[in-house]
């Protein structure tokens, strides 16, 4: 029986993950005439207020039903996107390119959704949370729950290796190795974005197709230069996939504890 309390922890975390989000909608200025509004940031938004309240049913907003429309179209958006890279790039747009586990988060989640069953004890069907620990509710075909749980530790396992790659190469950065590729760029406009472009080449997920939201915002990082920092470190590669990171573990503990 796990405790309740690591459940509200994690829940907690997902709120982390969907405010980091809208802030990086709102910085993207939506109000502005071609600004540009990332599919990743809706995805992990949405993800995260979903997953908060199945992890604690006090944060519940939407029924069952409702989001698992909501999973259901980005899960057809993120497929036919996975097609085009596929299209374009052969087997590595399943292991690098970005579109490919924002498909396993979306299809899991509404997997989840679908396939919840609420606990005997409650006496009724389609409960909107995980209940605490003292009736768990379990999920139908719990043999695709463990398929969803294991490809989502592989991708979580391959983003810790890029958030790694992404430290290092800042770590060298700082040391002055990327000082010559910086020496053209305007004063107060070196954030980590610009550090770790200029060191991965593009950035953690250099695969990414610009405006995929996986490099961040372009044109986002104005004002002073502790507003500069601030849209740097929320714009940084890093910080997607921290976020996408956070969710695929909570993702597959919530999978494996409802097994």
């Amino acid at each position: 029986m796990t405790p309740a309390w690591i459940l509200d922890v994690f829940a907690a975390i997902m709120l982390v993950v969907a405010a980091v989000s809208a802030a990086r909608l709102v910085a993207a200025r939506p109000w502005l005439r071609g600004a540009v509004i990332t599919d990743t940031d809706i995805s992990h938004l949405l993800v995260g207020i979903a997953m908060a309240g199945m992890l604690a049913p006090g944060l519940t907003t939407l029924p069952n039903g409702a989001w698992a429309v909501v999973f259901g179209v980005l899960t057809v958006w993120f497929g036919q996107r996975v097609v085009r890279d596929y299209q374009a790039s052969g087997a590595r747009a399943l292991a690098v390119g970005h579109c490919a586990p924002h498909l396993v988060h979306s299809a899991a989640m509404l997997y989840m959704f679908l396939a919840i069953t609420a606990p005997a004890s409650s006496g009724g069907p389609g409960m909107a949370g995980m209940s605490g620990m003292s009736g768990m509710s379990t999920l139908s075909y719990p043999t695709l729950a463990f398929v969803f749980a294991l490809i989502l530790v592989g991708y979580t396992i391959w983003d810790l290796d890029q958030l790694s790659s992404l430290r290092h190469g800042l770590a060298a950065a700082v040391a002055g190795g990327a000082a010559p590729a910086l020496a053209g760029a305007p004063a107060g406009t070196l954030g980590l974005k610009t550090v770790a472009g200029s060191v991965a080449g593009g950035g953690v997920a250099a695969g990414a197709p610009t405006g995929s939201g996986e490099a961040g915002h372009a044109g986002t990082a104005g004002g002073g230069r502790p507003g500069v920092m601030a849209t740097a470190i929320l714009d940084s590669p890093g910080t997607v996939v921290s976020c996408r990171i956070a969710m695929g573990v909570t993702m597959a503990l919530m999978l494996f504890l409802m097994i």
